[in-house]
This record gives structure tokens, C-alpha cells and sequence, in this order.
């Protein structure tokens, strides 16, 4: 195989289905080139980055109401069980973690920030923004951690302080 064809250390664990594969490397993963004495994109990455990473491989792990991981999720139970992983704390809800977070404008908005959905009732469903208006999340009863377009423009994003 090729260097550009070769696969990524997730889908080689079996970990990414490869239909995600090129927009988690895309989005979520973006390589850079060092120079002598840099650090690696891993030592570099902020908290909230290397929660994204560790969201990204749960992809299709199967969506249970009430799932923290670390083999099912709900929406929230992701986001906290990918924060938790890297020494963040976060409540147990959407709504509990909407209201602990740091809220930013959009186009403040970062990789590994949270994405709150809201409706009537308040925050409805929490993911981890990837870049390029994607997120990771467990998105309903019935479907799998996966890589999705936001799809609505009723959302507000939160950081969670490294």
C-alpha cells in the first residue's frame, strides 16, 4: 500500500468504520509537518481534542438511553465518558453540561468543543464538534456513535476549561 493509502491507527484497530475514515482524518485528525524539536499533534492537543479522539473511536458503538460507556452511549453519556477519559469532569445530562460549561459564540467554535441542541423543553441533545459543522454524538435509539452533519441551526457550543 501506498503512504496515502495506508490506514489510519483507528480503522487498523477496527475501531472506525471505513465510511468515516477520511472525514474523522479529515476533520478531526488533521496531520501537520514538524520541524525539529516539536512536539507530536498528540503531545500538542488541548483537553477538549483528545476528548474528540476518544469519541471518535467509540464510532459505532451502540446508542442505550442511559449509556456512560464504555461500550454504549447516550448523547451526554458520551461526552462525559470522553471528557472523564482525559481528567474532565462533566455532569451527567445535556442541560447539566450546557450549564457547566464556558458558552462561546459560533465562530468561536473549536474542535472538541460541545454542541448543546435546543428546543422547547431547553438543551435536547449534546455532541463534540469535529470542524467543518460536523460532530460525533449517539444520536438516537436504534443507531451507533457516529460522524454527522449539525443539522439544524438551533445549537449553541460550549468549552469545557482545560
Amino acid at each position: 500500500m501506498g503512504a496515502h493509502k495506508r490506514p489510519s491507527r483507528l480503522s487498523r484497530a477496527g475501531v472506525v468504520p471505513l465510511s468515516v475514515k477520511s472525514a474523522l482524518t479529515l476533520a478531526a485528525v488533521s496531520a501537520t509537518v514538524l520541524g525539529p524539536g516539536a512536539v507530536n499533534d498528540a503531545e500538542a492537543a488541548t483537553i477538549s481534542t483528545k476528548a474528540l479522539w476518544i469519541a471518535a473511536s467509540k464510532a459505532g458503538s451502540p446508542y442505550v438511553w442511559g449509556g456512560t460507556g464504555p461500550y454504549s452511549f447516550d448523547c451526554s453519556g458520551l461526552t462525559q465518558y470522553s471528557f472523564k477519559r482525559v481528567g474532565k469532569q462533566l455532569p451527567r445530562t445535556a442541560q447539566e453540561q450546557y450549564n457547566r460549561t464556558e458558552h462561546i459564540p459560533s465562530l468561536s467554535r473549536e474542535q472538541g468543543d460541545l454542541v448543546f441542541f435546543h428546543g422547547r423543553g431547553g438543551v435536547y441533545h449534546v455532541g463534540i464538534y469535529a470542524g467543518n459543522n460536523l460532530i460525533w454524538h449517539a444520536p438516537k435509539t436504534g443507531s451507533v456513535v457516529r460522524l454527522e452533519r449539525i443539522w439544524t441551526r438551533s445549537v449553541s457550543y460550549g468549552r469545557v476549561n482545560d
